[in-house]
């Protein structure tokens, strides 16, 4: 292993990865009680919504990763890839998966007028549109810039 001075220490560094995600993941609940005029800590743990913590978080751990052994490393490549990976999942399949839950649940309220039946609706809202990914990985990186620069 090549030995070097770090720019600042792991604790900051952790600290702002999970500083992205939590300060994501409450910015949708002050929003949610914004719109919704009741506060449902609930929402602090639901996934989706504006601004994606998913991304927020990776974003941040790629710019620690970047700060910290330089953007031109390999562990910056692989975190990197990863986020990329991450936020593309974030965007279209679990956003896809969301919106057929959407068309599912349709055909069960259907269904079951006129009758019962046992089956739950599903989560509608699981992914982001890519406008929530930008702003959640956008969220990430400043606070990693702000925290660790």
């Amino acid at each position: 292993m090549i030995s070097f001075e770090a720019p600042f220490s792991e604790a900051r560094g952790y600290a702002a990865v999970i500083l992205s995600w939590l300060g994501a993941q409450t910015i949708k609940v002050v929003r949610g009680a914004i719109q919704e005029k009741k506060l449902d800590f609930r929402w602090f743990l639901n996934s989706g919504g504006m601004p994606s913590s998913h991304s927020a978080a990776v974003a941040s751990l790629s710019t620690v990763v970047g700060l910290y052994y330089g953007f031109g490393s390999i562990p910056f490549g692989i975190t990197l890839v990863y986020s990329l990976i991450i936020m593309f999942d974030a965007a279209g399949v679990r956003r896809n998966v969301g919106r057929q839950a959407v068309i599912l649940n349709k055909i069960v309220d259907e269904m079951s007028k006129g009758k019962q039946l046992e089956e739950k609706r599903l989560k509608e809202l699981l992914g982001h549109t890519p406008k929530e990914v930008f702003a959640g990985a956008l969220f990430g990186i400043v606070m990693s810039l702000i925290l660790c620069h």
